[in-house]
């Protein structure tokens, strides 16, 4: 597909060794093309994470080729991989993955701490950040004065800063109530609009109809694609 940021083909991916190797990611053909949003559902144990976990470039595949914006994505050092994730992807967990001592901003800055950006610098860009998504007020609270949809904002506002190509979030509006769970949704379908394309794991059947298509996964295998 000519306009494919991420293309996958024939994926395999198996855990342990010897004679009863866990495969979980049983030759996995996926395109998904530049500013989409795509949600992928599928029951615990059927490899959704651990396809997002490709695609994240945080594993690896065995078996199969993966394009990620026309470059190929295979035996990379581990200084090379980190840098990709830094330059090209934004995640959000269902857990935040927040760090308990550092406030909303410092959290937000640290992705680009790690492209070397200056403090007096990274702390600016996460201000806007956090001004964009309501949350400046909060800028010097720790996570653990936060509620969640707050925390999965400051978490969102950390996957923005380094202006990635690709967001990839695993049950964003898991440990959310409901009504939180919608405005997370009409965040995200805003940030997509920009351009950024998306995927979503999640359980959720309201969170995923939002999306543009549905991708179902089961035993390691994608049975179906809907679009929505």
């Amino acid at each position: 597909m000519k306009d494919a940021i991420i293309s996958l083909k024939n994926i395999n991916k198996s855990y342990g060794l010897g004679k009863n190797p866990l495969h979980v990611l049983k030759g996995i053909d996926l395109d998904i093309e530049k500013g989409e949003l795509v949600s992928i559902m599928g029951s615990s144990g059927s490899g959704k994470s651990t396809l997002l976990n490709v695609i994240g470039i945080l594993d690896t595949h065995d078996v199969g080729e993966y394009i990620l914006d026309g470059q190929e994505i295979k035996d990379l050092s581990e200084k090379k991989a980190a840098q990709l994730r830094n330059e090209m992807i934004g995640f959000v967990f269902q857990s935040f993955n927040l760090i308990s001592f550092k406030n909303a901003m410092e959290n937000v800055a640290l992705p680009l701490y790690y492209q070397k950006v200056s403090r007096k610098k990274r702390n600016i860009i996460a201000m806007g950040y956090l001004e964009r998504l309501g949350l400046k007020d909060w800028a010097h609270h720790l996570p653990n004065e936060l509620s969640g949809g707050q925390k999965q904002r400051i978490a969102i506002a950390r996957a923005l800063i380094t202006k990635p190509k690709v967001i990839l979030a695993d049950e964003p509006t898991g440990a959310l109530d409901s009504v939180t769970s919608l405005e997370m949704m009409d965040l995200l379908q805003e940030i997509n609009r920009t351009g950024i394309t998306m995927l979503i794991v999640t359980h959720e059947h309201d969170i995923a109809a939002r999306t543009q298509k549905t991708i179902r996964i089961t035993d390691g295998m994608i049975t179906e694609i809907i679009a929505n």
